[in-house]
């Protein structure tokens, strides 16, 4: 299981898209289960150590990705991707 320790950006790219790729890491190998909340911005960017922000459009990038699900005052949460798949 990962963490945000484990969490090391490298100067070959874009900081958001690191820290969504790690999120989306931690979401596909479940350590994020379907429905968990993330943690609010200012403390997801201090857990990761980058500015709100950077927090905040690695957020919107896992949204645009269809991972997490952003409800105004609840908080952005781990989609579950088995939900959207139909038996048909």
């Amino acid at each position: 299981m990962s963490s945000p320790e484990d969490f090391q950006p490298s100067n070959a790219a874009y900081l958001y898209l690191e820290l969504a790729d790690f999120v989306a890491g931690q979401i596909q190998r479940e350590d994020l289960k379907p429905g968990a909340r993330l943690p609010p911005e200012r403390e997801f960017a201090e857990e990761y150590g980058v500015s709100i922000g950077t927090a905040r459009r690695a957020t919107r990038e896992l949204r645009e990705r269809g991972l997490v699900i952003t409800l105004p005052i609840k908080g952005t949460f781990v989609v579950d991707r088995s939900e959207g798949v139909s038996g048909s």
